[in-house]
């Protein structure tokens, strides 16, 4: 089975696999996701104010639903 970067980004951030994560943002041919892991991850590892790692935790999963929608295969009938 095929996993996109998306799922496996989704899958790593709610289950707290950040050297994963880490791993993902390195490999991942899309910057914006690669961006939005490395300043969430920034703020959680470097102990940011909780407001700055909620923002960037709710940023990253915005990205990664906005991504999926707009890359899921359209099923035709």
């Amino acid at each position: 089975m095929h996993y996109s970067d998306y799922d496996k980004a989704l899958y790593y951030t709610l289950w707290g696999q950040w050297d994963d994560l880490l791993i993902l943002m390195v490999r991942t041919e899309d910057q914006f996701l690669s961006k939005k892991i490395e300043v969430f991850l920034h703020a959680f590892h470097y102990h940011s104010t909780e407001k700055e790692v909620l923002e960037s935790h709710e940023n990253l999963l915005s990205y990664i639903d906005h991504a999926m929608v707009s890359t899921a295969p359209v099923m035709t009938v």
